[in-house]
């Protein structure tokens, strides 16, 4: 039978007792609901088994509606997430629930002008209190004065510290669920934040600042650590992480490309060798037509070396909601893979750095050695006026 006839849609009714595996299995038929069952089996038959290195980019306001405690949570302490790359907002509104402050349900059609008087901020349908702003921002500041963050440090090290602290306070509050950054911490497992000033996160910074706060979020520090965590992911090097690499893309923006750009500035910037990432997936609701790194194609991505060719029929784009298809894939994908170990690449990046570094300078050393080659290749030959060469 031809490849293009795999799967016969054999419909039949809805059961009343359904579960989200029997759903997604055989009642997501077509369309987007068959991407994401593509995704969900992608995930549970490839990607979630020992010897992939799992990372993940979040953008869109996921945190606000509860997917960091309820969906991203979850997965990362069974071990799916293996390092993570969010927008700031999206650990900033997570903070709230680790604060164990309220945020509500309420539908878009509501008076925003009403909600300013009454001192009510809206995302979309969500309502929370303007103190609850007031109140996180309080919290960052306080702890972003202790002696720990008064230095040059890149946003996996703050991250990690900044869980630490919302862990001791979610102990003392009672929260039952932690919150996706104090997770994070207790499983080793390092967030990065492209655009570290694009969030009420950066905006505290910034204003510890001018009370002159030592802390200096550094750039540099994520660019290499993300590459070196893309790179031992497929190569020797690093003790129980050669294997396959794998990106699970949530939206797109600014951490769909931090997440991507690892494979270029391995293969572009520090000349090592690199075929791209073996697994693809993204759920965006971005148009590719436009032209814009939110929307563009696998396919695309492997023309700038970030996707390996072989492996474009393990990449899966889902043109949906975030909000509708992680609960789904967080579900499906715990109910049917076994935990994995914790990688804890937290606490190994300062070995896969040093790894690194010495690649890199080898690959410089040979780099310059070939290029002198070349040069006392192409020097004019002296000659004698008869023509014999000068020796």
């Amino acid at each position: 039978m031809s490849k293009l006839l795999s799967r016969k849609i054999v419909p039949s009714p809805i059961p009343a007792n359904l579960s989200v595996v029997d759903l997604v299995d055989n009642y997501f038929s077509a369309y987007n609901s068959a991407r994401l069952r593509e995704i969900c089996h992608l995930l549970a038959q490839e990607v979630m088994q020992p010897g992939v290195t799992v990372g993940m980019s979040l953008s869109g306001a996921m945190t606000p509606t509860g997917l960091g405690i309820s969906a991203l949570a979850p997965l990362v302490r069974a071990g799916f997430i293996d390092y993570m790359i969010s927008t700031g907002a999206n650990l900033y509104h997570d903070l709230h629930y680790g604060l164990g402050m309220d945020l509500y349900a309420s539908h878009p059609f509501v008076d925003d002008v009403k909600l300013r008087q009454e001192s009510r901020i809206r995302i979309y349908d969500i309502i929370f209190d303007y103190d609850v702003l007031l109140e996180t921002d309080a919290f960052i500041r306080e702890i972003l004065r202790s002696e720990a963050f008064q230095k040059r440090m890149g946003t996996a090290e703050f991250h990690y510290l900044l869980g630490k602290y919302v862990r001791e306070v979610e102990l003392q509050l009672g929260v039952q669920h932690s919150c996706l950054l104090a997770t994070a911490y207790e499983c080793g497992m390092p967030i990065y934040t492209s655009s570290p000033g694009d969030s009420s996160i950066g905006m505290n910074i910034a204003a510890l600042a001018l009370e002159g706060s030592q802390l200096i979020l550094d750039p540099s520090l994520d660019v290499n650590e993300t590459a070196a965590i893309a790179y031992f992911a497929r190569e020797s090097g690093i003790p129980d992480l050669e294997g396959k690499s794998a990106v699970v893309i949530i939206g797109g923006g600014s951490p769909k490309n931090f997440m991507l750009q690892t494979q270029p500035q391995i293969h572009e910037v520090l000349g090592l060798e690199e075929r791209g990432h073996d697994y693809f997936i993204q759920i965006t609701d971005a148009r590719p037509d436009t032209g814009g790194l939110s929307g563009a194609v696998p396919s695309e991505a492997v023309s700038w070396g970030k996707v390996d060719p072989d492996g474009l029929q393990d990449t899966v784009v889902c043109y949906t909601d975030s909000t509708i298809a992680l609960p789904v894939l967080t579900a499906y994908v715990t109910s049917q893979c076994p935990p994995r170990p914790l990688k804890r690449l937290y606490d190994r990046r300062s070995a896969m750095i040093e790894e690194l570094q010495r690649l890199y300078l080898q690959a410089q050393f040979k780099q310059q050695a070939e290029a002198k080659v070349g040069v006392l290749k192409t020097q004019p030959v002296a000659t004698y006026p008869c023509g014999t060469p000068i020796k």
